[in-house]
């Protein structure tokens, strides 16, 4: 993406990748996760605040840090990490409300060509089948093959 993004460390398995919001609302640690799902290779993409209680990801909070397109622009360089660590990996991405998978369709579109150049891209639909990905629809989430 064309927008400046954050500085994120990781670990040696590159599963889990942590940055800082820095914004209006002060330093906001994030934290971004890709968790295996049931079949090899497929891999849901978490994403969040970091909780100082669990140690895990709360993707509940609404941060409104006001640096949105640069956090955006961090989770999506970690997925070109994460893939470059493993190429074979498929990354399914959807929001924990309506509003964020939302806010994802929205990044998606905006910077569709530059995605393409790198990724197949794939909405979910209402009915759970799966169409390339085209601006404007509306999906439950989004898989980058």
């Amino acid at each position: 993406m064309k927008y400046s993004r954050y500085n994120y460390s990781t670990e040696k398995d590159s599963t889990i990748f942590e940055f800082t919001s820095i914004g209006t609302k002060g330093n906001i640690r994030k934290l971004v996760q890709f968790t295996e799902m049931n079949i090899e290779n497929y891999y849901n993409l978490g994403f969040g605040d970091y909780d100082n209680t669990t140690g895990e990801i709360d993707d509940d909070i609404i941060t409104n840090n006001g640096d949105s397109l640069k956090v955006l622009a961090t989770v999506v360089s970690t997925v070109y990490a994460f893939t470059a660590k493993y190429p074979k990996a498929y990354v399914y991405a959807t929001g924990s409300t309506e509003v964020r998978t939302r806010l994802y369709r929205m990044g998606i579109t905006n910077n569709l060509e530059e995605i393409k150049t790198d990724f197949y891209v794939y909405g979910l639909r209402n009915d759970n089948t799966f169409e390339a990905f085209v601006a404007g629809e509306d999906y439950l989430g989004f898989f980058l093959l």
